[in-house]
């Protein structure tokens, strides 16, 4: 099984093949693959100018944005300053007009100094020094062949670039973990350097040549990563750390963010000193030619690199992962370890078809770290009604000052007045009430994401209509805030709709124009310019000549007075929800039979499950008729947080079940808009236990979410639950965020 080529978006390129340290667990003179013997110890003329040339072909061809090339060796140092200097020379050349080049260089730091530094400050050449710790870590593997400390030395490297300098090429240390040492000194070692990035390696090993573990413990690396972890968050986490950047960033739902970690397909391929292409170094650990793929820059493209079977199996992601890993709830954050450290040449799993040699130790740092992840890293959203309320309302928020952005002056005049005077009523707490209130209007979101589509689709009239809308909102929200201020609201076809108050006819059939409107008393005045000719609205009239309010109905048992759900069939953007349409207006005596059975349903939900009811609201629920909507079935439309659409026939009961099940697929809904909950990243699927079918990790969890809140009301409805939740609990998709809200499901349950 293989998926779309993957272009290498980084290379490493071997300039010099030898060493001045003779560190006993580099794995490229001390493991299996001693292949270094017969390459050139420095990269010739030849092999520089066709690796240039082939790279930025590759990069042309598949349009990177950019290129990372990793100077590497042995010592990269050991080839000299005029070495280096032509490899920049050729790279930047042939990059020139192509793409962005990334250039850096992995160094133990020895022979660095200023001849080195200006050289790469010349070419923007960031540095990585490889150091373990305080002196006596570091001495306990890297060492000069005759025993000397390696360590002073490293450390002047380590201050020379420090200085304001040389200090933007600064990349970083590389750390190489040794359990034998303390880690709370390694840390503290390294943090004293403020280095900009620390990044720690585990020692490559395999099945065959297992990790050393003195005290036998399956654990044992990371016991020592976690404290390291915990010394890191007692210092206030001064520098990024990428291995606990990257347990982070997964659990989160995010990337990995080291090759080391996660199942993003790997994009890195190795140039040896004589133009050899190879597969990721660390495969020399495992066996001679391990890393080997039989091509070279000379005769052949990187295309072909990235087609190898070698390669490619380090790109299926899941698929590219043992039986065994596929199984584990956190082979998302792990994505079953470094590919080298799964190797073993015996026994059912021979080749790479193993979990890592140090699975135990991955699978312990993971939920180390998950378990010391403080509360307020997870979103507050999932488990804080009001927070998701002020969450959605921010990205509604973000949205209209998205459309602003855009709009960059082609709004006119109209949408410049607008926008000054949304400010001027946000400069005042009445003001800034009223437009919370028609922001939080589940069909303003509509009009946003309409607006955006028709701006960046170029359709005519999206500016002007653009503001249209802006002005509709503004003149809403100075009613609501009982504003004495006129704000010029458009109408359409003879009708002017406020959202969230109703709609007034102004005109005949057919006419289109401008009306002024403010606020007065328990209402507002509306006509085309002050004076005589305003008509006043009384808000909490009934329907009366011309004006037919967004119908509202209190529920018993509400958060607080008033509290409940309003019937908006006047809307213009409420037709949002897919398959069913939007029903008409409803005359009066069908709003109030709708309403009315809508109230019984919520009195029936309230008797039978009583944390379901009126009082589980988090806001106003806005209900829209739909024609042709199944019953019992909610839709969950193209808008913010708070609406559905329901069918306008159906018993209690049935209405009953419509609306549990639609107020919590809204909420979920709504939680997926503002909360990582799971990674889309893999091809899971997951058996829905009542339905017997395999779905995605996101359908079981929004199924079983609504499922919890009908088995309340229906305990049929219970059937399968317990199955779906365990099943939930051993998902790799789930970030922290999910799991908090599958705490929440167990203990609902």
């Amino acid at each position: 099984m293989t998926g779309p080529l993957v272009p290498f978006r980084e290379v490493v390129l071997k300039v010099h093949s030898r060493c001045d340290l003779a560190c006993d667990h580099c794995y490229v003179y001390e493991h299996a693959d001693q292949s270094w013997r017969t390459r050139p110890k420095t990269i010739s003329d030849e092999v520089i100018f066709r690796t240039a040339q082939r790279l930025a072909e590759h990069a042309k061809t598949h349009a990177l944005p950019s290129v990372s090339v990793i100077l590497h060796g042995g010592e990269p140092l050991l080839a000299g300053p005029a070495r280096l200097r032509r490899i920049c020379e050729e790279l930047t050349s042939a990059f020139d007009g192509i793409a962005a080049l990334d250039l850096r260089i992995h160094t133990n730091g020895l022979q660095l100094g200023p001849r080195y530094l200006d050289l790469f400050s010349e070419y923007d050449v960031k540095v990585g020094i490889s150091l373990d710790g305080d002196r006596a870590a570091n001495d306990r593997h890297r060492r000069f062949a005759d025993g000397r400390s390696s360590h002073p030395l490293v450390l002047k490297a380590v201050e020379l670039l420090r200085q304001e300098r040389y200090r933007h090429l600064n990349l970083g240390l590389l750390c190489t973990v040794d359990i034998e040492n303390d880690p709370v000194a390694v840390l503290d070692a390294l943090t004293e350097l403020e280095p900009p990035l620390i990044d720690f390696l585990l020692p490559h090993a395999t099945w065959d040549d297992p990790p050393p573990r003195p005290d036998g413990s399956p654990t044992a690396y990371a016991d020592w990563l976690l404290a390291v972890f915990d010394r890191w968050q007692e210092q206030g986490r001064p520098v990024p750390v990428r291995i606990f950047s990257s347990v982070a960033s997964t659990l989160n739902g995010g990337p990995s963010l080291t090759e080391s970690l996660g199942l993003a397909p790997t994009d890195l391929v190795v140039v040896e000193t004589d133009g050899s292409l190879e597969q990721v170094d660390s495969l020399k650990s495992a066996y001679e030619g391990a890393a080997d793929t039989g091509f070279d820059v000379f005769a052949h493209a990187f295309d072909e690199v990235a087609a190898h079977p070698g390669v490619r199996a380090r790109q299926l992601g899941l698929e590219g992962v043992s039986e065994t890993c596929r199984r584990c709830p956190v082979v998302r954050s792990c994505g079953g370890g470094l590919y080298t450290h799964r190797y073993s040449s015996a026994g059912d799993g021979e080749g790479f078809d193993n979990p890592s040699v140090y699975c135990h130790d991955l699978a312990a740092l993971v939920h180390g770290i998950e378990a010391r992840t403080p509360a307020d890293a997870v979103a507050p959203e999932v488990a804080d009604p009001a927070g998701l309320l002020a969450a959605q309302e921010d990205l509604t928020r973000t949205l209209l000052a998205r459309l602003h952005a855009d709009l960059d002056g082609r709004g006119g005049e109209r949408w410049a007045q607008a926008w000054e005077l949304a400010a001027v009523l946000e400069g005042s707490d009445e003001g800034a009430r009223g437009l919370d209130g028609v922001l939080a209007h589940p069909y303003t979101r509509t009009w946003l994401l309409d607006a955006l589509d028709a701006l960046h689709e170029g359709r005519a009239g999206a500016p002007s209509g653009a503001a249209d809308g802006l002005q509709t909102l503004l003149g809403a929200a100075a009613v609501r805030a009982g504003l004495d201020v006129r704000v010029p609201v458009p109408y359409r076809d003879g009708v002017l709709v406020l959202p969230t108050l109703g709609r007034l006819t102004v005109a005949g059939p057919g006419e289109h124009g401008t009306v002024l409107v403010r606020a007065a008393g328990d209402g507002f005045l509306a006509g085309p310019a002050a004076g005589s000719a305003e008509r006043r609205i009384r808000r909490s009239a009934a329907a009366g000549p011309g004006w037919l309010p967004v119908r509202g109905f209190a529920l018993p048992g509400a958060p607080f007075p008033g509290h409940g759900f309003v019937i908006d069939d006047l809307d213009p953007y409420r037709d949002c929800f897919g398959g069913a349409p939007a029903a008409a207006t409803l005359d009066a005596a069908a709003a109030a039979r709708l309403g009315d059975s809508l109230t019984e349903a919520w009195t029936l939900i309230g008797e039978r499950a009583p944390a379901h009811g009126a009082r589980s609201l988090d806001g106003p629920l806005t209900l829209t008729p739909l024609t042709g909507a199944m019953p019992g079935e909610p839709s969950v439309g193209r808008h913010g947080y708070g609406a559905l659409g329901i069918g306008v026939d159906g018993n209690a009961r049935t209405l009953a079940l419509t609306l549990l099940r639609g107020v919590r697929r809204a909420r979920f809904r709504a939680l997926v808009d503002v909360a990582d909950l799971y990674a889309a990243d893999g091809s899971w699927e997951h058996r829905m236990p009542w339905k017997d079918e395999l779905v995605p990790l996101s359908g079981l969890l929004e199924a079983a979410y609504e499922r919890l809140a009908l088995a309340v009301f229906d305990h049929r409805f219970r059937d399968g639950i317990p199955q779906a939740l365990d099943t939930l609990e051993g998902a790799a998709e789930l970030t922290i965020g999910g799991k908090r809200l599958l705490a929440l499901m167990r203990k609902e349950f």
